[in-house]
């Protein structure tokens, strides 16, 4: 995001226009146009390009612009322009926040919601049963779904699915988890999918696989799933598993 944060003499763009490009190309917003606003989105594309660990490391830049063709300085970038003004801009880079979908309210399902809200992170709660998906036990939930697998599978598709970053099977009942899994593979692709985490033991995990190869799920998308979640910290408790899992999903957003 490039923000026009103070001017000077005539210039296009007055303090607060905004200009946004994002990691797809795409552009909203203006501060000025012309060959100003040319300089701009070629600076905001090589942050972009920088990564996101180069990026929050330098903060971003804030560069001034002289709006006039025989003007000149160290402190300032010329334009060939006639307008004689002065223009300084301020360029970051804006990482989304995750957006989680919790399948499974429960007891970590509750705990990851309050571990989200104190990371100021989206959720949204997946659960058949109503008195563990409601706006009462979970307050700060993006979309509530009070329905079985099979109806929510119906509402959504890959392109639906991603809006989340990450999907979290916390099931109270294996069956429940195994088809949400399945389902989700099924109609996920390879660009936008959002990463699959589950709860569980390995042997867990292995009859997951087994269900899965004999659905013709191949060895690859398989290889992606991440069980059991959480980082390793010797978690136990409901709360101990909801910061494992958490910070997993930040250390896989900050790579």
């Amino acid at each position: 995001m490039a923000s026009v944060i103070e001017s000077s003499g005539s210039v296009p763009g007055k303090p607060g226009a905004k200009m946004v490009i994002s990691s797809k190309g795409c552009k909203f917003g203006t501060v000025g146009g012309a060959g100003l606003e040319l300089k701009v989105e070629g600076a905001l594309r090589n942050l972009l390009s920088d990564g996101p660990v180069r990026g929050r490391k330098s903060g971003g830049r804030v560069e001034t612009f002289l709006l006039h063709k025989d003007g000149g300085g160290d402190d300032v970038s010329t334009l060939d322009s006639l307008c004689g003004g002065r223009v300084t801009i301020a360029m970051e880079v804006l990482e989304p926040m995750p957006h989680i979908l919790i399948a499974g309210g429960g007891h970590v399902g509750r705990c990851v919601a309050a571990v989200c809200d104190t990371l100021g992170w989206p959720h949204s709660i997946l659960d058949c049963r109503s008195e563990y998906s409601n706006s009462e036990r979970f307050p700060s939930a993006s979309e509530l779904f009070t329905m079985t697998v099979d109806d929510f599978l119906k509402l959504e598709d890959a392109k639906s699915m991603s809006r989340f970053t990450d999907v979290i099977i916390l099931g109270h009942d294996w069956k429940i988890d195994e088809s949400l899994l399945l389902g989700l593979l099924d109609i996920s692709d390879e660009v936008d999918a959002p990463r699959i985490g589950v709860i569980g033991s390995n042997t867990k995990w292995s009859s997951f696989k087994s269900s899965a190869s004999k659905s013709g799920v191949d060895e690859e998308s398989l290889m992606s799933i991440r069980c059991p979640i959480g980082l390793e910290i010797g978690a136990d408790t409901p709360e101990e598993i909801a910061l494992a899992i958490c910070a997993e999903i930040l250390a896989l957003e900050r790579m």
